[in-house]
């Protein structure tokens, strides 16, 4: 089956198995208590376990499709260790595979796909022991659109097991033109106007754009892939980050999955982002991502021209 299907299904069936490996990578490393930390910045840390589960994924998927572009959050330019034969994932998720592929993606090429990976996004909160944040993250687009995407949620309901590396995490996955699978999407509750946004990188033009809005209620937690889910789970209506900071590994796969679940991600201008091979990785104008699609113009609405002009500039 896996042969037979097209591309798009299996780059993405493969990259199920591949998160789902490097989620067993990140909670093992997790449990051994050596972390391996390395400072790139304000507020940017890499453990062994953002290495390793990179190179789980690049490894894996550059070993069944080596003609794709892979662009990783980790330089391991340096990096000389092979990667250990048990890191290597071969099988494809058969629920994937079975699906129909859309019809405006049923011939893409290897040489038009690009792969933005973010093996631990939430990386901080790792370190700090805020586990339900951590997610992995592969996106999959072709030529400037993201068009697919998976994240996996190595410490899903973590609290309900002895120990967190018991938990065997939980992964999602979106198309376009197909839907979402391995969780139920819900609608979060009307009457309200529940804002997730940066636990870490808050800044005033964050709050200007926060205070605009008016919310009922700001959830302030890390990691793209944790705010975007929330999106999804029906736990916030919007997600507003009015600021660069993150960059197109972190929103790639998210984009690409909420709007296979009705929702829609643009930066706080309401200009979609491109994820073509040599575009700026910095999201330099932020994000604003709704849960349902047509929400999203009244959002962009409320952005104080200040932020607007601070952003465009």
């Amino acid at each position: 089956m896996a042969q037979s299907a097209p591309l798009i299904l299996r780059i993405i069936a493969s990259s199920v198995s591949a998160a789902n490996q490097a989620g067993k990578i990140i909670r093992d490393v997790m449990s051994k208590g050596e972390l391996g930390i390395v400072d790139k910045g304000k507020n940017d840390l890499q453990t062994e376990a953002d290495r390793s589960a990179q190179q789980c994924i690049v490894s894996s998927l550059s070993l069944q499709f080596p003609s794709i572009k892979i662009i990783g959050e980790e330089d391991q330019s340096s990096n000389s260790c092979p990667t250990p034969p048990e890191w290597l994932v071969t099988e494809s998720d058969p629920n994937v595979l079975g699906l129909q592929c859309p019809k405006d993606l049923e011939n893409v090429k290897e040489e038009e796909v690009i792969v933005w990976v973010d093996p631990l996004d939430g990386t901080s909160e790792y370190t700090q022991g805020l586990l339900d944040h951590v997610t992995v993250l592969i996106g999959v687009a072709v030529g400037e659109k993201a068009v697919g995407g998976v994240i996996h949620q190595p410490y899903y309901e973590y609290q309900n097991f002895a120990k967190p590396e018991l938990s065997p995490g939980r992964t999602i996955w979106g198309i376009s033109g197909i839907g979402t699978g391995g969780f139920d999407p819900k609608v979060a509750e009307e009457g309200k106007r529940i804002i997730t946004t940066t636990r870490s990188h808050s800044n005033a033009l964050v709050q200007a754009a926060l205070d605009a809005i008016q919310p009922d209620e700001v959830l302030r937690v890390g990691g793209a892939g944790h705010k975007v889910m929330l999106l999804m789970e029906g736990k916030a209506h919007a997600y507003v980050f009015a600021s660069a900071g993150c960059k197109k590994w972190d929103t790639c796969a998210p984009e690409a999955i909420l709007s296979a679940a009705g929702g829609h991600l643009t930066d706080m201008l309401g200009r979609p982002y491109q994820y073509h091979a040599s575009v700026q990785h910095l999201n330099a104008s932020g994000v604003l991502a709704t849960a349902r699609k047509e929400d999203h113009a009244w959002y962009a609405s409320r952005v104080p021209d200040s932020v607007r002009e601070k952003l465009s500039s």
